[in-house]
């Protein structure tokens, strides 16, 4: 709890300025404008005023969200592995359909070679069954001969013999002719791919010479089937080549997978190391163990860590000596002023050395405080969490406090677990929860009224594995708007009594976060006097396991 926030100098004079300006409008008639009241000297100021409340509102949460022009200003990179990943598997996939395209014109290539031989075969036969006959060719078809030329189950079978004057000498009269350039010369058979009736069809033809026959060109002989076949035999050949690959290329990417995660074991164990470490571990990594890709990155952490020792070095050695260089002075002149008062002096004298003894004994409890904040946000830099008792620490506090309680007439007590009872552990530092304690007894001693009563209590839940650490009072209470605001820094309620620096929660929470803890503030509804309520602040630690084990063993 602390007073309220001071307003910058800058927007004030500007306040002052527009009100100045809008009282004289005012007095003039005319309609006032606030413009007005910024003269050119002004702006720099006021711009610079608004430039600090903008950074201030930005770094009051720094870990709020950013607005939707950050957030796609700084879109999120991709992960390492799904970006290898992608690279590895993209020309994969891409290249499988080609890979499809090309082994289906390979099979049909493979399938076409003993099809073309057959009709080969064929054409050449039927060559030699052409005769001369009175100077005309003349087609005789034995009976072996005419077998081979009936059409199967599968594929039907054409042929067409064309004398030298180019009239029908037997077979198909509508088989598609090959233009004359391309007749090959006598014995030799050509192939084509051409149609017929609507079907596509491959042809093997060739010419006859024959001798003393009438007209100057050769025979044409022709002998052509469908495709069916060839179809067929391609499709099991693709068949035989694609499906063997649905198999090999799921096993192919598992395999990319498996390599990709061995070979980023190595990030996996770097992140592995800096997550186990202790909040107070600065050592170097290892840079020789890491593989050469990620050494130059592991040697500049390394850099990183040093550079962040000296500098929490530097920080600890200036609250050390600003603790020392300031407290001690403080402490003399509070002595010097209560030495002071001892004298024999007038009551205008008297007063005034009392109100330096007040203020002096506030100056070092304010940078007591200010010592203690800056040692819990500095989390890195304290020692490592050891086992701590609550319920003696508890205890200390309370013997601590009993004076000042004292001089207001309060009724300061402690319940819990008593010094013969098992310790109630939990990890922490010691110090900074005996800080957080001191803090939330020192709030209630100055905020309760004269006569009021203080309660410290140590509550374990070992089902839960937590422990409560309460204190609780009969002042007036803080309102349930304001319970986020007081543990602000150097925000005090207005209208509220007390001499407070506005610090004492804003360390309880620090202190409370540095330990995972849970930091509530709740009423405290009196026994005699159920209409009021006081303030009950409440922070729940987490029981060491031994402790837990323990008590359960004991059970």
């Amino acid at each position: 709890m602390s007073g309220p926030a001071e307003i910058p100098r800058t927007a004030a004079h500007a306040g002052r300025r527009a009100a100045q300006a809008g009282a004289d409008a005012a007095g003039s008639g005319e309609t006032p404008n606030v413009s007005d009241a910024f003269d050119a000297s002004d702006s720099p100021d006021a711009f610079d005023a608004l430039d600090d409340e903008a950074r201030d509102a930005r770094y009051a949460n720094p870990f709020a969200p950013p607005d939707e022009t950050e957030a796609a200003a700084a879109a999120r990179p991709r992960s390492l592995f799904g970006e290898i990943l992608d690279w590895m598997l993209a020309p994969l996939l891409l290249l499988w359909p080609m890979s499809i395209a090309v082994t289906y014109l390979v099979a049909k290539s493979i399938a076409n070679g003993p099809f073309d031989r057959a009709l080969e075969t064929d054409a050449y036969v039927l060559a030699r069954q052409i005769h001369p006959v009175n100077g005309v060719a003349e087609l005789t078809l034995a009976d072996s001969a005419r077998d081979f030329l009936r059409p199967d189950n599968i594929d039907s079978v054409f042929y067409q013999v064309l004398g030298t004057r180019g009239e029908l000498v037997g077979g198909d009269r509508e088989m598609p002719l090959p233009r004359d350039e391309d007749r090959p010369p006598p014995g030799l058979v050509q192939f084509r791919d051409d149609t017929l009736h609507g079907t596509d069809i491959r042809v093997a033809y060739t010419t006859v010479d024959l001798p003393h026959a009438n007209g100057g060109r050769p025979v044409l002989v022709q002998v052509a089937e469908t495709l069916d076949k060839r179809r067929q035999l391609a499709n099991d050949i693709i068949k035989g080549v694609i499906l063997p690959q649905f198999v090999i290329l799921p096993l192919a990417i598992l395999l990319v997978w498996f390599g990709l995660s061995r070979g980023l074991a190595p990030l996996t164990a770097l992140q592995t190391n800096l997550r186990m470490r202790r909040p107070d571990d600065l050592s170097p990594l290892e840079a020789r163990r890491a593989p050469p890709e990620i050494e130059p990155l592991v040697t500049s952490f390394n850099d990183l860590l040093t550079r962040l020792e000296q500098n929490m070095e530097l920080q600890k050695r200036f609250i050390a000596d600003a603790a020392h260089q300031m407290k001690t002075p403080l402490a003399g002149l509070r002595t010097q002023a209560e030495l002071a008062l001892r004298q024999p002096v007038s009551p205008e004298v008297h007063r005034s050395l009392e109100q330096i003894a007040t203020s002096s004994a506030q100056a070092a409890r304010l940078v007591t405080q200010l010592l203690a904040l800056a040692r819990a946000e500095n989390r890195l830099s304290g020692p490592i969490f050891a086992a701590v008792d609550v319920a003696g620490l508890a205890r200390h506090a309370v013997r601590d406090w009993v004076q000042p309680a004292l001089a207001k007439r309060m009724d300061l007590g402690y319940e819990g677990p008593d010094a013969n009872d098992a310790p109630i552990e939990v990890d922490g530092h010691p110090l900074m929860l005996r800080e957080m304690l001191s803090n939330l007894i020192d709030n209630a001693v100055r905020y309760t009224p004269t006569g009021g009563r203080i309660t410290v209590r140590v509550r374990p839940e070992r089902a839960a594995g937590v422990v409560h650490l309460e204190v609780e009072d009969t002042g007036i209470g803080i309102p349930a708007p304001e319970r986020e605001r007081v543990l602000e820094r150097f925000y005090r309620i207005l209208g509220r009594d007390g001499d407070g620096s506005g610090l004492g929660l804003a360390i309880v929470r620090e202190i409370a976060t540095m330990h995972g803890a849970r930091l509530t503030i709740d009423d405290h509804v009196y026994q005699h006097g159920p209409r009021l309520a006081g303030t009950l602040v409440r922070v729940t630690l987490t029981l060491r396991a031994a402790s837990t084990a323990t008590s359960a063993a004991a059970t």
